[in-house]
């Protein structure tokens, strides 16, 4: 007779497992070319500078104690520092605030900024760890659509003037997870004058902005409205293992994360903040660095698509990959993705399904593919296989 345990929390009936990450056990196995990951490719990482910046780290003892809950002090100044370049005005010390990864940030913000019932509004297709972030919280979520500019304000204003009232607008605006696309200049003036008109807080979510092919994003949201909190993180640019992200924020929004996060893990790594503050700081070196790893990727992200244009052909339209780590095909001709996943397993290649990404439904004939760990050839055999799985 199985034991019987004493029940768990009611908010968690409503919440499921990513199906990105419950792909990914299925595709563990080594003859899948697996486009499903959202991973960078541990091969560009630099372990032999990350080794040097923990070396120095590690010649004092101030690296093996607790450090603040906000951050360590001299990162966070770093951090200030490149903000301030980035927003193209002055960020305090008060205004940053570093977490485990920006998931982090979002899982905290998610509880200091909602209420159960609150409304957030989303992108459709939506990033999976925001939705998670704000089930957990028992918001209720309604999306606005993506095009190739971005998130559609217009949708967004015409839901405000209907009489919705957001606590949250969320974006993933540099590079979309899973869209691929990039909101505009204009369009990023137009959702922070929206949350300045109509009070709410716009949470910009920004781990992809340094990846640009051929040039860089527009100004970030947050350079136009202090209702805006921007978030970012080194996992994309130097390695997910230091788990640090970050935010830019009202002070009072940093505050009352401070106390949230007090009780979740009183702090991060005093260890690994240190040696994010090495090469953060190390301009030359970093700026090399992610130039490197903007070529590297730009070229897969051509290759893939190349691949799909040539190899499917009318059947799917891909826009082309103008940065980050994802390309969104959509098929043309009903293919249904879902109902294909098994056959495309069964032929040694994986994608993560549009529906995955579905806050109501649908995207079922659409895919999102990532392009940063194969090179061209590895891309070219993994779109022959989907081919061949679709006949």
């Amino acid at each position: 007779m199985s034991p019987t345990h004493p029940p768990l929390a009611g908010r968690l009936d409503g919440l499921r497992s990513s199906a990105i990450r419950d792909l990914l056990k299925l595709t563990a196995r080594g003859d899948v070319v697996s486009l499903a990951g959202g991973l960078p490719d541990v091969e560009l990482m630099p372990r032999e500078r990350l080794a040097a910046a923990a070396e120095a780290a590690l010649s004092h003892n101030r690296c093996l104690q607790y450090t603040e809950s906000p951050g360590w002090m001299p990162l966070r100044e770093v951090l200030a520092d490149r903000e301030s370049t980035r927003l193209r005005r002055s960020v305090e010390l008060g205004e940053i605030f570093v977490t485990h990864g920006s998931q982090q940030a979002l899982s905290l913000l998610a509880d200091v900024l909602l209420d159960p019932g609150a409304l957030v509004v989303v992108e459709d297709p939506a990033y999976v760890g925001a939705l998670q972030a704000f089930r957990t919280a028992d918001a209720r979520i309604v999306t606005v659509p993506l095009d190739a500019e971005g998130m559609c304000t217009d949708d967004l204003a015409a839901l405000l003037a209907g009489g919705a009232r957001p606590a949250v607008v969320h974006t993933v605006s540099n590079f979309h997870n899973p869209g691929g696309v990039t909101l505009s200049s204009q369009r990023r003036r137009e959702l922070a004058r929206l949350a300045e008109e109509y009070g709410f807080w716009v949470i910009e979510d920004d781990p992809y902005g340094e990846l640009w092919f051929d040039s860089p994003a527009p100004a970030p949201v947050a350079s136009h409205s202090r209702n805006v909190i921007r978030l970012s993180s080194a996992s994309k640019i130097v390695s997910p293992s230091l788990r640090v992200g970050w935010m830019v924020a009202p002070e009072p929004v940093c505050r009352a994360v401070e106390l949230l996060k007090q009780g979740a893990d009183l702090c991060g790594s005093a260890l690994a903040q240190q040696i994010a503050a090495d090469v953060l700081a190390d301009v030359p070196w970093l700026t090399d660095h992610v130039d490197h790893v903007r070529e590297v990727y730009g070229e897969r992200a051509k290759a893939l698509v190349h691949a799909m244009r040539t190899r499917i052909g009318d059947r799917v339209h891909c826009r082309d990959a103008s940065g980050g780590m994802f390309v969104w095909a959509q098929f043309t001709d009903g293919t249904d993705v879902d109902r294909l996943l098994p056959e495309a397993l069964a032929a040694g290649v994986a994608y993560v399904p549009g529906s995955a990404f579905a806050v109501g439904g649908g995207y079922r004939d659409s895919m999102r593919m990532c392009f940063t760990t194969f090179d061209a050839a590895t891309l070219d055999l993994a779109v022959d296989r989907l081919a061949s799985a679709l006949g």
